[in-house]
């Protein structure tokens, strides 16, 4: 059997395309990934996402996406996919125990945020521990926070954040920035943020409390250790977006993201189109990965139609 439309990933974009593209008639399958849900399912409160006033849990979100777009008929399976042959519609792709055919496919596999390795920082997240500043960042009104990383992520991370806490500690483990020049002068010439330089964080404090209560901070030339006191710890080191299966497949900028077409979620390969954060290095929202989830299902079936496939 050869499908009209396969989504890969589940996550906003995802549940947003196979919603659009069930309503057109398109009879979509889902294939979740090794992440049900996506990044959402490890967020506590989302207050940021349209139509929810009193704010929903990344969980309860998805959930309610995945009914809607049941609802309207898309089939969702289990799996991974372990290979893929984009060269020519109808695709190929394998998973660990089936091989599926499809006439056009949407990639929505999104991208993982880059974490320092602590198991404090782990045990921490959704608790005073963030990779998102625009998603996290108003629940530390008035807060002393901490931004790990040296590039323009992490100047932009503290430069939002700066207009909201009471104070921002920038570390990084070099005595140079990565950053742009432009990003650094602004950060350096904000009142109320300061910065640690030749440090990482050791351990973050506190597992116990269920909270974020201060920071162990190391010295790399000298070794020596201080605790900083802070309520929130917001990680900007970098994603790394989920497309090794198109590496060399597909048009890949130099981090990684799926390249597509101006105005288009199109891709290099005709019949393949992308949507939400494995494309999308800029934003990394919820709301416009569902967008852009949304711009990928009418993409698809309008190239469909196009093609004489429905």
């Amino acid at each position: 059997m050869t499908e009209k439309i396969i989504i890969l990933g589940s996550g906003p974009a995802g549940y947003t395309a196979a919603i659009y593209a069930a309503r057109a008639g398109l009879k979509p399958l889902m294939i979740e990934g090794i992440e049900p849900g996506g990044q959402l399912m490890t967020t506590t409160d989302v207050d940021n996402y349209p139509g929810f006033p009193g704010g929903i849990q990344g969980p309860d979100l998805m959930l309610e996406m995945r009914k809607q777009a049941e609802r309207f008929g898309t089939r969702i399976v289990a799996g991974n996919v372990a290979e893929v042959s984009v060269a020519k519609s109808p695709f190929k792709l394998r998973t660990d125990d089936t091989e599926y055919n499809t006439e056009s496919l949407v990639i929505s596999t999104g991208a993982a945020a880059r974490w320092l390795g602590l198991k404090s920082e782990q045990e921490l997240r959704g608790k005073g521990v963030s990779a998102c500043a625009t998603c996290d960042g108003f629940f530390f009104k008035g807060q002393d926070l901490i931004v790990a990383g040296g590039g323009d992520t992490a100047m932009e991370e503290a430069l939002y954040l700066s207009g909201i806490a009471k104070s921002v500690t920038v570390v990084h483990r070099r005595d140079e920035f990565r950053a742009s020049k432009a990003m650094q002068d602004r950060a350096k010439s904000t009142k109320n943020i300061s910065f640690a330089l030749d440090s990482v964080i050791e351990q973050i404090n506190n597992v116990a409390a269920g909270k974020v209560t201060s920071v162990i901070l190391k010295n790399v030339k000298t070794d020596k250790k201080s605790e900083k006191k802070c309520e929130g710890v917001f990680i900007a080191i970098g994603h790394k977006p989920n497309t090794d299966l198109f590496q060399g497949k597909l048009k890949l900028n130099k981090t990684g993201y799926i390249i597509t077409n101006h105005d288009s979620t199109a891709t290099s390969a005709e019949g393949v189109f992308a949507a939400g954060d494995v494309a999308d290095h800029v934003y990394r929202q919820a709301v416009t990965a569902a967008g852009t989830g949304c711009m990928a299902a009418l993409d698809a079936e309008r190239w469909l139609r196009s093609k004489n496939k429905l």
